[in-house]
């Protein structure tokens, strides 16, 4: 039996990007960022309903340019996930997209030039009901703070958010969250820890160009890790040089290794050993794969051999426990045996049961059919 968390949430203001609250006691919301063209209209939809798909909350599209703010207006009514538009130094690009709808504005009041211009966005926002995200990263630090601390260091960052901050509280506009992103795990971890006692707005955790898929997924976890498990961080990217999609992915398995949220299957599966009676490897990988359309919480557990199988098997809703037969349980009881050539598709079949059953429960007024396993 997993004990219960004991991570003690932050107290943020709450903020809502469209229909996604940010900060108070909201879920922690998953995002990722388009790697497409963003004036190529079609691909950015696909991939922004992609990552809708596999559970995203929040999408965020770089708008560098007026004909850049023109597509994003066509994508805008294409989609129907909140989207950030992220904007650097042309303060006119973020009043367009204020105007085709977006629903949060990713810039940096400092760069945007006179104080005019960051009050002309400012008072945009506010006319039109749109949260700002303040984006401060160790890599683009301000030239005076590059020679004050020499490199980049986490006061630095802290720095630099204060006085894009300043600007915000001046202007009297408190619909705001930050972000402090470095590539360094420590760095970001203290900056954020520094902040996170001086500001109440929600906070947009990332290790910023954390790596490949790999790396960048164990630095991600690390991090963002040592942060959500101190009750740090209301929304989270994972960032990848990496298909968009695993950064989702990656992001709801960090969340859901501290028990914050839980989102698809929940996979406990053993790494193998000699005492194996199938092959879990290749049995676990193939499950993955197709199960990766599934978004509604479950606990499953695939274990290869009688040593942990029956004690993980136990605490799942499907557990398979490798033997002479193997056994599946079900509800943490043993239900009945099978043989190796057929592990999967099993699974899967009770898996996918399981699944319309919940769903049913939640909306007992529609029938959702259950995926033909012939």
């Amino acid at each position: 039996m997993s004990e219960e968390s004991t991570i003690k949430r932050r107290k943020s203001r709450q903020i809502m990007v469209g229909n996604v609250p940010v900060g108070g006691d909201a879920p922690i919301a998953v995002q990722s960022m388009t790697n497409t063209e963003t004036c190529d209209v079609d691909a950015t939809v696909a991939q922004i309903k992609a990552l809708q798909g596999v559970g995203a909350d929040i999408v965020r599209v770089s708008v560098p340019s007026m004909d850049a703010a023109e597509a994003f207006g066509k994508i805008k009514q294409l989609v129907d996930v909140p989207l950030v538009a992220d904007i650097h130094f042309d303060y006119k690009i973020a009043l367009r997209v204020a105007e085709l709808g977006v629903d949060c504005l990713r810039i940096n009041p400092g760069n945007i030039g006179r104080e005019s211009r960051v009050r002309a966005v400012i008072d945009c926002a506010r006319d039109h009901g749109i949260p700002i995200r303040i984006g401060v990263n160790a890599g683009s630090l301000e030239k005076d703070l590059q020679k004050k601390y020499g490199e980049p260091t986490s006061d630095a960052i802290v720095e630099s958010a204060m006085r894009h901050i300043d600007i915000l509280d001046r202007l009297n506009y408190p619909d705001f969250k930050v972000s402090l992103k470095a590539s360094d795990v420590f760095m970001t971890v203290h900056a954020y820890e520094k902040l996170a006692s001086q500001i109440e707005q929600p906070l947009h955790l990332g290790i910023t160009e954390a790596g490949g898929l790999r790396a960048g997924s164990v630095k991600s976890a690390v991090g963002l890790g040592m942060l959500l498990s101190q009750g740090i961080g209301d929304t989270i990217r994972v960032s990848l040089a990496a298909d968009p999609i695993e950064e989702i992915r990656v992001g709801f398995d960090i969340l859901k290794s501290l028990r914050i949220r839980n989102k698809g299957i929940n996979l406990i599966a053993c790494p193998s050993c000699s005492r194996q009676q199938f092959d879990v490897i290749s049995t676990v990988n193939e499950l993955e794969s197709r199960l990766e359309d599934i978004l509604e919480p479950l606990d499953v557990a695939v274990i290869g051999c009688v040593v942990n199988g029956p004690g993980e098997a136990k605490v799942a809703a499907v557990g398979l426990t490798g033997g002479e037969p193997n056994l599946m349980y079900l509800d943490g009881k043993p239900h009945h045996k099978l043989g190796n050539d057929s592990l999967v598709d099993e699974l899967e079949k009770e898996i996918r049961l399981r699944i319309a059953r919940q769903q049913n429960v939640a909306h007992p007024d529609r029938i959702i059919p259950i995926k033909d396993m012939s």
